[in-house]
Formats: structure tokens, sequence, C-alpha cells
């Protein structure tokens, strides 16, 4: 072994705290610490528990042990009396498995753990601040949504207007904002919070990351995720039914991804059953040496029949595109993508017809992107949502704001809203389970010479 090779060094750099926004840090004057009322819960035994409360020693490290976060949890003291607390609670972007879970465990835990009762729920996404009347919540009225799908506070996109949703929040006092949402809300949400701050208002703002895409960095997942692999089985097996019950047959399923392939590559991973996997991060080819209708007519030829698996985002630099659907974009700004499926089917058959003429061959295409989006979270993703909402009033009362909890490394921490609105989370073409999944499939790498 050579001296560079043991040199263990690099191993012990600094490591840097991402501290977090603090009421206290532009509030004049300053707020003033109070107990906290866990101390009074009698099903908790704060007193007796050493340790129960985090203190600023507490800390997680990042993937890269670069980086330190605070750790979630409660404080012994916290920055609101709980009779003047009004909470906001706002759904945006598209559904995801655990919406309804997340909003009734912030409702159950806000009611139980540190007694507010002024909570309200803000429909219609962002444009409700400013367009609809908030809806009165207790646990009661939330009791059985976690077992539901979708979100009872309706969602939508786009409707961002900074100065609406602020004045709004200001107007009817709300002093707790928890946004639920993904990449492009958590953008909103540092837009909010940096406004808020700006006016030097005492209004704590929360984002809890939902994205079912999984495409959220830092943290370790976003929650849905889970139930969203659970789900694409269901597709996965069915296209391996059809295709395995027809000659020369083809299973293709499309399954949510825009930016990034986890779904597709962890629904390829359980399933093993999926002989290729078409992810954002990759790009491929159809035709030639090594391209995709080369390695599927060697399958057919094999087994009689292969299950092609295509994340939404893949292929789509090389989907033939008009000049008006290069500029479409939706009301949160992100380009319209054409269906990859739809187009992957037609050139299957195109090719098919060409090079097998008078050949038996069918293609069954199965999208279940909505019927995945629409379910209510397993087991798994359930408790993660509990998880993530209490973590995130936790730190609310104890006066942080602008930022996002979730967990690292298995850790739950509190990251600043601005970092998270930042960070990708690509699928590593590098590392172990990408090697795992072409090892499952064989498929080939598509690269050209």
């Amino acid at each position: 072994m050579d001296a560079s090779s043991s040199d263990v060094t690099h191993l012990f750099q600094p490591i840097n705290l991402k501290d977090l926004p603090h009421l206290n840090h532009y509030i004049i004057p300053n707020l003033q610490p109070l107990p906290n009322p866990l101390d009074q819960n009698p099903y908790f035994h704060t007193s007796q528990h050493k340790g129960f409360y985090l203190t600023h020693n507490d800390v997680v490290f990042s993937h890269s042990t670069r980086f330190a976060y605070r750790a979630a949890g409660p404080r012994d003291s916290v920055y609101f009396n709980p009779s003047d607390v009004k909470v906001a609670i706002v759904t945006c972007g598209g559904l995801c498995p655990g919406l309804n879970t997340v909003i009734r465990e912030l409702v159950v835990g806000l009611w139980n753990l540190y007694g507010v009762r002024y909570i309200f729920g803000i429909t219609a996404g962002y444009r409700g601040f400013y367009s609809t009347e908030p809806l009165p919540l207790n646990p009661n009225i939330v009791r059985h949504w976690h077992s539901k799908g979708g979100t009872f506070l309706q969602t939508s996109r786009g409707g961002f207007d900074l100065c609406k949703i602020v004045d709004a929040i200001q107007n009817r006092g709300f002093n707790q904002v928890y946004i639920i949402g993904g990449d492009g809300t958590m953008r909103g949400a540092v837009k909010i919070f940096n406004e808020i701050r700006q006016r030097n208002l005492n209004i704590g703002v929360v984002g809890i990351p939902k994205t079912v895409d999984n495409d959220i960095g830092i943290i370790d997942r976003s929650f849905g995720f889970q139930t969203a692999v659970e789900m694409a089985q269901q597709a996965i097996s069915a296209a391996h039914v059809e295709a395995e019950s027809a000659v020369n047959g083809i299973g293709l399923v499309k399954l949510m991804g825009r930016s990034t392939g986890h779904i597709a590559l962890h629904a390829t991973l359980s399933s093993r059953d999926v002989d290729c996997c078409l992810i954002p991060e990759l790009d491929f080819y159809l035709e030639g040496k090594g391209g995709l209708f080369e390695f599927l007519d060697q399958r057919l030829k094999e087994n009689g029949r292969a299950v092609l698996v295509v994340a939404e985002g893949a292929g789509q630099d090389i989907i033939p595109r008009t000049d008006s659907q290069k500029e479409e974009r939706d009301e949160s700004g992100n380009l319209v993508f054409l269906d990859v499926g739809v187009w992957l089917k037609s050139e299957l058959k195109k090719w098919w017809d060409r090079d097998h003429p008078g050949e038996l061959f069918t293609v069954k295409y199965i999208d279940p992107t909505y019927m995945i989006r629409a379910v209510h979270a397993n087991a798994t993703d359930n408790l993660y949502c509990t998880l993530l909402a209490h973590s995130a009033i936790h730190g609310v009362m104890a006066g942080y704001t602008g930022f996002v909890a979730g967990p690292i490394n298995g850790n739950y921490a509190y990251i600043p809203l601005e970092d998270v609105a930042c960070a990708k989370n690509p699928v590593n073409t590098k590392d172990h389970n990408w090697s795992w999944v072409r090892s499952v499939t064989n498929q080939p790498d598509f690269l050209k010479n």
C-alpha cells in the first residue's frame, strides 16, 4: 500500500453547521422563552427522561459529513404561547400518497401536544390564501383523513402572488404557516419566509417536502415515495402477465419521474420482472447496434416476451416536438413533457412492422400515474408522515422559522428552506443501485462508441 492510499487526513475536514433562522434573529424586542407545555402533558414525563429535550449540541450530519444540521425534536423552551397561536396549513402542487396524513398529524399534534386550538386549512393551494375562506380544523374533523388518498384541503398549481399571500397571512392573524409541497412549492415558501422576515413579522414558516418522484435533495426520501414504489409493482405485474400471455408480447409501463428515475429504479429492483429500465438521468437510443430495438429483439427471441419500464422524463430529447411544444409550460412553469409511453409504443410497432413483417406482435401500454398518486399512504409512509409533522411542530414552537423538517441518514433534522429549495436528488448512475439494476435486467448501457 502506497502512502497516498493510506492517507486519511481528508476524513477530518472541518464540518460546517447549517444554522437555522430564528424569530429572535429579527424580531425586536426579542421574544421571551416560555416553558414547554409538554412539561404539563400527562403523556410525557419530561422531568424523568434525561435528554428528552434537545439542545444546540444535538446535530445531524449530512450524507457527505461536510455539513451538520440542527437535530429535530422538542426544546425545553418555546417562543409561542399556545393560546395565541393561529395556524395555517396548505398543500400545493400535485397529489401524493400521505398528504392527508401529514395534515391530520399536524392538527392532532398541535392540538394534543401543545394545546393549540386555532388551526385552519388553506384550500386550493397558494391562491387559497387570498381567494378562499380558511377551513377550521380539529382532531374530530381530520380523524379518518389518513385512510384516504388525495388532499381534503384541495390543491392547485400556480396562483403564487407573493404580496397577496403575505398580506392575507398578516391580515388573518396567522403566526404559524405549514407549507406542504414539492421543490417548486419550497421555492415559493422561501419567498414567503423572506417577505415575512423583511416585514419583521412574528410568523413561523416551515416546509414539509412532498414529491412522489423523490427528487428533493438533502433528505433521505420524500413521503409517498415508498407507497408509489409499492403501487408500481401492480402495474409491472400486470404488464408482465400481458406480455407473457401474448406471442412476442411487450409490456410497457410508464412511471412517474420528470427529472429523476427513482420510482422506476426501485420498482425495477423490487419486481425482478423488468427487462429494461429507462430513466431521465441516462440517454438512450432506438436504432442501431447497442440500441433499444436490438436489445428487445434479442429478448423476444430468447423469452418470447419483454417488460419495459420508462420514467416519464426519459427520452424527452429524442421525441419530435413542434416549435410550440418546445415552449409549452404548465401553471407551475415546468416544461410540458410529451408522453414518452405513447411515443415508445408507436415506435415499437413501426420497428416491428418494418423488421418483422407479418409476424405476431403486441405492445400493452400501462400508465398508472393517477392511480398511484391518488392512493392513501401505506404503513411505512403513514409513520413517516407522523414523524415529519411532529418534527415540524416542535421546530416552529421552539422559534425556528424558514426551515424544512426531514430525515438525513435516518435522523430527523431541521434544514434551511433555501438549501432544500435548490437541492436536487438525481439517480446516481455510477453507484451500486444502478449497477444492480443493470445486473438484474442485463440491459445495454446505451453508450455509442
